[in-house]
């Protein structure tokens, strides 16, 4: 009985082609692709069909993510055998169709690709004027993004009382691994979590020093198989004068790029002393 109920269920499977292959549909498009932040990418992806007559209109889209919260990033139509696919007017312009939709191939260009542009994308082509004509890949390309370690700024915080601590924020794919060392030697930073009502950002990580002396260089380095950036802070110590009138040391931040740009950004932070506490900050840029 239970031989002829598996037969059963295979003779069933059997019947229902692949997702890839509905209704004599195919589409190829690669599982991954990988690009480098600042760089154009292609996303290839080609498709045949079971309509062997000649189609004077055809219509292409890409989405990001599936289903009815994806969004469409790109849209053009070909009429009249026309091989130019056109594009509405307030389409944006870093997507670009690398491929003609005419051979049947609808490969995606996208240029100066972000972190943000990571995720997954789906091609889908569709010929006006023949029921159920359409198509799109169910499990899509995924893009992922990689880019070079970037210290997005240093802030001290903290009191002569309390002690005071360093924060050091970096963004970079892969996640960039953090380095203190000050004075003279290696230190031992923790990564910090986002607090309870902050959602965490991708691509985004931080790591506190505690126990920071005045009078002392701490340098935060930051690094992944992309390069590695780098910042420093020096915490004077306060004058006798500040002494007497409230314990109030100076910060002074000094940031730099270790990366294929080299830029040297000196600024003297804002301080602020309210109930005790000393809190900074300067953000890293890189022209």
């Amino acid at each position: 009985m239970e031989s002829h109920n598996l037969c059963t269920f295979l003779f069933i499977l059997l019947l229902h082609p692949a997702a890839g292959h509905d209704d004599g549909w195919s589409m190829k498009v690669p599982p991954e692709v990988r690009a480098i932040e600042g760089y154009p990418v292609v996303l290839p992806c080609s498709f045949t069909h079971p309509h062997h007559t000649h189609h004077s209109s055809m219509l292409v889209l890409w989405k990001l993510g599936h289903g009815p919260t994806s969004t469409v990033l790109f849209q053009c139509a070909s009429h009249n055998d026309s091989h130019r696919c056109q594009t509405k007017p307030h389409q944006d312009h870093r997507y670009r169709l690398e491929g003609n939709p005419r051979e049947h191939d609808l490969s995606l260009r996208i240029n100066n690709v972000a972190l943000q542009d990571s995720g997954r994308y789906f091609c889908r082509v569709e010929l006006p004027g023949h029921p159920y004509a359409n198509f799109e890949n169910k499990m899509g390309t995924r893009l992922r993004v990689e880019a070079g370690p970037r210290i997005l700024g240093l802030s001290v915080e903290g009191s002569e009382e309390s002690g005071y601590r360093a924060l050091c924020r970096v963004q970079g794919s892969p996640l960039p691994d953090i380095q203190w060392t000050g004075p003279g030697e290696p230190l031992e930073g923790a990564p910090l979590s986002p607090v309870a009502h902050e959602a965490p950002v991708q691509h985004h990580t931080s790591s506190l020093l505690q126990d920071i002396i005045p009078g002392e260089q701490y340098t935060c380095s930051a690094s992944n198989p992309l390069g590695k950036d780098q910042a420093s802070l020096y915490l004077l110590s306060p004058t006798p004068t500040q002494t007497l009138s409230g314990p109030t040391p100076v910060l002074l931040l000094l940031s730099f790029s270790l990366g294929t740009k080299m830029i040297l950004f000196l600024g003297w932070g804002a301080w602020l002393f309210r109930d005790g506490a000393l809190s900074s900050w300067v953000s890293c840029k890189t022209q």
